[in-house]
């Protein structure tokens, strides 16, 4: 498994919700949440392969800002 972090800009449940419905359709099996608590609205991705920059992207085209965190 592999395990990505990233900050995001992402900071009302109903945004989460709405941004884990987009990453579930192309992370299906994936673990998928949001520490919304944390300053950096953290999402945290565990899944056999994660792609980045596809994550990213995703977010951006959904309005949001998506920074991956070194590990």
């Amino acid at each position: 498994m592999q395990i990505e972090v990233f900050r995001t800009d992402v900071n009302t449940k109903e945004h989460a919700d709405t941004v884990l419905d987009l990453l579930r359709r192309i992370l299906p099996a994936g673990r998928l949440n949001f520490d919304l608590a944390d300053r950096d609205n953290i999402l945290r991705i565990e899944a056999r392969e994660v792609q980045v920059q596809s994550i990213v992207s995703l977010l951006a085209a959904a309005g949001f800002i998506c920074i991956p965190l070194e590990s």
